[in-house]
């Protein structure tokens, strides 16, 4: 159960891909920083098991923070996420992105500025920096900032793809926008534009649904990795605090 928590969690993803896109640069308006309290629901073998997540985003003067720590009821700290880095050109910018998961080792992500090369601490495989790419945390701040700069394209159909490093490599995401719906929070009902992330060919990796609130800086209100086992992690927004 301890193993599932931190896996599903953290929307592991375990086969590579050539970094083949060329780097898109989109105009971006990052979301300003706050704290997001979630509470998580997941179900596993049968289980239901409860928790929470905060999440930290920092931006100012040119760099950004996001941490996450996720804890479960009878379990604690399950998870401990931490990225760091600039802005640039592209918009967010990592430099390093850490993982820990509760009784493994700890992991992380390196994207190398000086040396142009994104590389992993458990694994041998590396990439060319081209421009754009962002770990598994980022992926979803570095969306939102593109629909708060151009709220309008994002219309049921539009796809919007970034280069994401995992643990071991990194690989193409690719998010549909599917439709407006109404999420149910801790702040109350919140309409929200419901992202899906397209499955590999092969079917395997986990799917991930966002919803990203245009009433609330394009904040993640609501988020879900399952997979096709029919496990299920859910963490729904209980309260934003403005930094």
């Amino acid at each position: 159960m301890r193993a599932m928590l931190g896996v599903a969690l953290a929307g592991t993803l375990t086969f590579a891909c050539a970094h083949d896109d060329s780097a898109v640069k989109r105009a971006f308006k990052l979301p300003p920083s706050a704290d997001l309290h979630y509470k998580i629901q997941a179900r596993h073998k049968g289980f239901s098991i409860s928790g929470q997540a905060l999440t930290k985003w920092r931006v100012a003067d040119g760099k950004y923070t996001l941490d996450t720590v996720t804890r479960a009821m009878m379990f604690g700290t399950v998870l401990e996420d931490k990225s760091a880095g600039t802005i640039d050109s592209y918009g967010i910018a990592p430099d390093q992105f850490y993982e820990k998961r509760i009784r493994k080792d700890p992991w992380t992500a390196t994207f190398d500025r000086q040396r142009n090369r994104l590389s992993f601490s458990l694994s041998k495989q590396t990439y060319p920096l081209k421009g754009g790419e962002q770990d598994r945390n980022t992926a979803q701040w570095q969306l939102a900032a593109v629909a708060r700069a151009a709220p309008e394209k994002f219309t049921p159909g539009s796809q919007w793809t970034f280069f994401v490093a995992g643990r071991r490599d990194a690989e193409t995401w690719t998010f549909k926008v599917i439709k407006q719906e109404t999420v149910r929070t801790g702040m109350g009902p919140v309409a929200a534009i419901h992202l899906s992330k397209l499955q590999s060919p092969d079917g395997h990796d986990q799917t991930i649904d966002l919803w990203l609130a245009p009433g609330h800086e394009w904040y993640p209100v609501r988020v879900r990795f399952a997979d096709n086992e029919g496990e299920r992690i859910e963490q729904i927004l209980d309260k934003i605090v403005k930094k």
